[in-house]
């Protein structure tokens, strides 16, 4: 990819270009004409009105959409909110037709008279439904650029097929292999720019995309930087970063707060794939409230701590948490840290109030919650066309049965039973592929939503689809097959709770027969308790060798298991997917469905 940005089109808004588009004259008479914005005070002449010193700007954000155009079924729809009385609910919640409808709402309602940007902290693609997935996202880009997204960073998933698919999306084009999926119709790319400033070219030691951009409205001026997390190639497979340097995240932003300063812009936001965890799941907590103490922790923290004053704000993510906090920066000045979840179940409304006479944000003015994509409101016409033609293109393969359950098989807790679903159906794929295949594990990353027996509204028949299973796993990695000592196997199973994986735990999922305690009242590594972890009732053999079924991305070192990226005896199948499908047909009927795992292997001390 060339690391010189593609000019990005737009085709909408041209207003919020004037001052970069047209002659000081022509804005002049185009402000003169314009109705005074909120906060705009001064003496009035005939025929111009002065602009005050402040001007309200509106800031609407999400994050880690991931391809999710329909709204998402079971606990992935799903957000909490606290009530008064200090209980809680939930709330069924996603669905572009309801995001867009929620947004253009907020745009109307906006007291900013306006003075509006709609943001995103990447990972609005990749793991996406099969609605997205099957056509490599062009149907996300589409729903993306009808929402009048204005920017985003990039995220990990942004690298799933690689950064030349990347560039794709941003420039427009058909797939190199797959073509073009509408006949007569070229896919035109994104009319948003994708900011990667932390993502060189190891050649060139450039940025692949623009590092940042400028929003402009009537000599108002907002600077948005956008990064990924440097740990980027420790999430995502070698081939989809492969010729690719990921940069420190505070170091890169820094230098373009700069940069940008230089060029006579203040205001500045990071958009910034990496993320933070509140203390509660709900999507309304307050973590500056009171008694809150700490109400976030996670690699967010520091990183806010870190990055300069110049910059006013942090739009988040990666965690698939909801948040609205400030963390001081390195002045000990608060400074607004956003994250809207997942799967566009909500959105952020900040205010930024600009203040004319310096060009920077009054950091103390800065206001911002996030919001509920209820499905409640009217659903956009324009996105329910979108949907229903990718849904026709999509429905052949998609509304193919491949399994029956007799209830929802969830994504959720320490161990799930969707994950231990998996679990099994690659044991049983590895055990074709070799007899001697002792059992499997699955990373939880790898797991994107869970089997709902009643799925999108439709009635509960318990019928497993090609587009469900999909949804569940869609990286399109490969079962494999490698040789581990029982010492190595332990090994794996510490790291699931040290080194990286010390302060975020990644629970592999696995298959039956695997059990083994974890003490949560432990403390790193120690909370795997080595002399628990038994196979079949038979306690790990140390100098045994045992045959274990993984995916490709596991089987590569992926999620910092790296005893993983050093087995033996490689043997490579197919598809994950197709393991499951296969599984599931073998298992599974209309008579006699397939009932949710119990889920009660692996044993949790609290």
């Amino acid at each position: 990819m060339s690391a010189t940005p593609h000019p990005y089109r737009r085709r909408r808004r041209t207003t919020r270009f004037l001052a970069a588009a047209a002659g000081v004259a022509t804005v002049g008479a185009l402000v003169a004409a314009m109705p005074a914005s909120a906060g705009e005070t001064g003496k009035k002449k005939p025929g111009h009105q002065k602009p005050g010193r402040y001007q309200d700007v509106q800031l609407l954000s999400f994050n880690d959409l991931h391809g999710n155009l329909e709204p998402p079924a079971g606990s992935s729809g799903r957000v909490t909110e606290l009530q008064p009385d200090g209980t809680s609910k939930t709330i069924d919640a996603g669905g572009v037709e309801y995001l867009a409808t929620h947004l253009r709402q907020a745009r109307e309602g906006s007291k900013a008279n306006g003075y509006s940007v709609t943001a995103a902290g990447g990972d609005m693609v990749g793991a996406s439904p099969l609605i997205s997935g099957l056509f490599h996202d062009e149907p996300t880009i589409e729903a993306l650029n009808k929402l009048d997204l204005d920017v985003t960073s990039v995220g990990n998933h942004e690298f799933d097929e690689g950064a030349k698919e990347l560039g794709r999306l941003q420039k427009g084009g058909c797939h190199p292999t797959d073509g073009c999926y509408v006949k007569g119709k070229k896919f035109k790319g994104a009319d948003f720019p994708y900011l990667a400033a932390n993502v060189l070219d190891e050649k060139t030691k450039k940025p692949i995309l623009k590092p940042y951009w400028v929003w402009k409205k009537n000599g108002v001026k907002v600077g948005f930087i956008g990064v990924t997390l440097e740990d980027t190639p420790g999430v995502v497979s070698a081939e989809g970063v492969k010729g690719l340097k990921f940069k420190d995240e505070v170091e890169t932003i820094n230098k373009y707060a700069k940069e940008l300063e230089k060029q006579g812009v203040k205001s500045v936001v990071a958009l910034i794939h990496e993320g933070g965890l509140p203390a509660s799941a709900a999507y309304n907590y307050d973590c500056d409230s009171p008694g809150a103490g700490d109400g976030i922790s996670g690699p967010i923290v520091d990183i806010a701590k870190n990055i300069t004053p110049k910059v006013d704000a942090l739009v988040t993510g990666h965690t698939h948490a909801a948040y609205a906090c400030t963390i001081n920066d390195p002045s000990g000045k608060p400074r607004m840290v956003t994250s809207a979840a997942s799967f566009g179940r909500l959105y952020t409304d900040t205010t930024l109030t600009y203040d004319r006479w310096t060009g920077d944000i009054a950091r103390t003015s800065v206001a911002s919650a996030n919001h509920v994509v209820t499905r409640t409101v009217p659903k956009a016409t324009d996105m329910t066309e979108l949907i229903t033609k990718w849904n026709t293109l999509a429905a052949p393969i998609g509304n193919k049965p491949i399994g029956y359950i007799s209830g929802d098989i969830s994504n959720v807790g320490t161990e799930s039973p969707i994950g231990d679903l998996i679990a099994d159906a690659q044991l049983a794929y590895g055990k074709e592929l070799d007899p001697e295949t002792d059992l499997a594990l699955m990373n939880p990353g790898g797991i994107r939503a869970p089997l709902t027996f009643k799925a999108n509204g439709a009635e509960g028949d318990g019928v497993v689809t090609y587009a469900e299973g999909f949804t569940v796993q869609p990286f399109a990695n490969t079962v494999n097959l490698q040789n581990f000592t029982g010492a190595q196997l332990v090994q794996v199973l510490k790291e699931q709770v040290s080194g990286t994986n010390t302060a975020s735990p990644k629970v592999l999922q696995i298959s039956k027969g695997l059990t083994y305690t974890l003490d949560l009242t432990k403390a790193g590594a120690d909370r795997v308790v080595a002399d628990s972890v038994k196979l079949n009732g038979a306690a790990i053999d140390p100098a045994a060798t045992y045959r274990v079924a993984t995916n490709s991305f596991l089987a590569g070192g992926g999620d910092g298991f790296t005893t993983l990226g050093q087995g033996t005896g490689d043997l490579v199948g197919d598809d994950d997917l197709a393991a499951l499908e296969t599984y599931l047909l073998a298992n599974s009927s209309a008579t006699n469905p397939i009932a949710p795992p119990a889920a009660d292997r692996i044993t949790v001390v609290k």
